[in-house]
């Protein structure tokens, strides 16, 4: 499964309120993920962003009127709820949310909305009192109802003064749920745990064994399982990156204590991952203070940490485990011995030191080992595209 917005079409719905300067930058996004944007706005929204602005990021024109002379086809609008694989309204007033609670068609967005068939995302953007009055919460209620996505609000000082929910969403944010949106459902109901990143393994206060692991791979691995439906805990050694949205995220530093989350989780998690780069060694002893320098050797004593996969209890038959092999020489001896040492049902491979491979950069280029004894070996590509053919696979494996 490739997630993308390239040739997709997509409306973006524009209401009158001071959040339609965010739609800008949102179009921005949506058109260089190479999607066909068009842009339906209404006439207040005109009071805070001109349509030119839309009409020269979307290269369209933008529709505002149910009867613009200057339209070829009046009814053109209608055509476009057809065509559209998704729409998006941002910001959605308290106006539009009524109207299309119940029913109303007296301008170009509410009667293409009502046409709509596709998944359409709304984001409710108003004053705080107005957003938490009665009338609109039983509109959101019923749109639920009807089956549009709702994306919420979130809170703080908003533009009329007051301080509370009613805020629009950062246009990224938006995009990254317009992603989810789009894409099957095929882990609902799942529990996924992924761990991810590095470990580090203190020597003295100030000094640490570590490794170069950036989390990027374990990170797509959550974004995507989200994505995909999964109720995802991703559980991640220290790292720059910022944890995926609606996972729930569980922050570690050792070795020990990424093994005591895992086992907390592992019971009740439908699929585990583990891309974790987990220190395999720790010092036997940390030392309470600074070691200063001396002219000899020093010799640093380690003990084996705890093997994490081994440790896990398979609490039931349709559980998937998956582990990661990291190798710099023999991938295929090293990752079958994996596989079946820590009776693994799929090991992700990959050698280290190529380009465009490995640790801190965006791409991989993995194989995949199975407990059958098959092998798939994939080409180089984006991390967050290899996180979906991954799930793929387990998708497979869960349902076998």
């Amino acid at each position: 499964m490739t997630i993308t917005l390239k040739h997709k079409n997509l409306v973006l719905g524009v209401c009158g309120g001071i959040a339609a300067y965010k739609s800008v930058e949102l179009l921005r996004l949506l058109v260089k993920a190479g999607a066909s944007v068009q842009v339906l706005m209404t006439e207040n929204a005109g009071h805070f962003v001109g349509p030119l602005t839309f009409e020269a990021l979307s290269g369209k024109k933008v529709c505002k009127s149910l009867f613009d002379p200057h339209e070829s086809a009046p009814i053109q609008h209608i055509q476009w709820a057809e065509d559209a694989d998704a729409v998006i309204v941002a910001p959605a007033t308290a106006n539009l949310l009524g109207k299309l609670a119940n029913g109303i068609a007296d301008d170009p967005l509410s009667t293409f909305m009502l046409a709509v068939t596709s998944p359409v995302m709304l984001c409710p953007s108003m004053n705080t009192n107005m957003y938490a009055s009665e009338p609109v919460q039983s509109n959101l209620d019923r749109l639920k109802g009807y089956g549009f996505s709702i994306l919420l609000p979130e809170a703080g000082e908003l533009a009329c003064g007051t301080t509370g929910p009613g805020r629009l969403p950062e246009p990224e944010y938006i995009f990254d749920r317009i992603l989810n949106l789009m894409t099957p459902k095929d882990l609902k109901q799942k529990r996924v745990l992924v761990t991810a990143g590095p470990t580090r393994e203190a020597i003295d206060p100030v000094r640490f064994i570590s490794n170069p692991s950036s989390g990027k791979m374990g990170y797509a691995l959550a974004r995507a399982a989200e994505m995909r439906g999964a109720r995802v805990t991703l559980i991640s050694g220290p790292t720059t990156l910022s944890p995926p949205n609606n996972v729930e995220f569980v922050s570690i530093t050792t070795a020990d204590q990424m093994c005591g989350a895992v086992l907390k989780y592992a019971e009740h998690s439908d699929i585990i991952i583990k891309s974790a780069a987990v220190a395999d060694y720790k010092p036997a002893q940390v030392a309470a203070h600074k070691i200063k320098k001396s002219k000899g050797q020093e010799t640093l004593v380690l003990d084996r940490t705890r093997d994490i996969l081994k440790s896990i209890p398979r609490s039931s038959n349709h559980q998937v485990l998956v582990g990661f092999a990291a190798e710099t020489q023999n991938l295929d001896e090293f990752a079958r011995m994996k596989l079946e040492s820590k009776q693994l049902d799929l090991i992700v491979g990959n050698l280290i030191g190529s380009e465009g491979t490995g640790f801190e950069v965006d791409t991989n280029q993995a194989s995949l080992y199975f407990k059958g004894g098959s092998k798939t070996s994939l080409d180089v590509m984006p991390k967050a595209d290899l996180a979906h053919v991954i799930l793929d696979h387990i998708v497979k494996l869960v349902s076998s």
